[in-house]
């Protein structure tokens, strides 16, 4: 009879420490799995739609020195504040 005791004894060390093991590697895979496939957490929204960049259309340099001309003309500027604004508008 001992040798029977010792053969279920034997048996259930190797069934317990089965069944331990492959629970372990159950729930690691379970894990694995989670990260994986899991959906995201929050729902992501769509950022919303930007307006769209329209640079503002460059004044035309003839016009803005046809304005200084008159403005010469009025006496509203000086000779020396002319040539500056001119120099700005040609870029000198």
């Amino acid at each position: 009879m001992p040798g029977l005791l010792r053969g279920v004894a034997r048996t259930a060390v190797v069934a317990g420490t089965a069944t331990a093991v492959s629970g372990r590697v159950q729930r690691r895979q379970a894990a694995r799995y989670g990260e994986q496939y899991a959906p995201p957490a929050q729902p992501q929204e769509a950022p919303p739609p930007q307006a769209e960049y329209e640079p503002e259309p460059q004044p035309d340099p003839l016009d803005q020195l046809e304005r200084l001309g008159k403005l010469k003309a009025q006496g509203v500027l000086s000779e020396e504040e002319f040539a500056a604004e001119k120099a700005k508008i040609l870029g000198r």
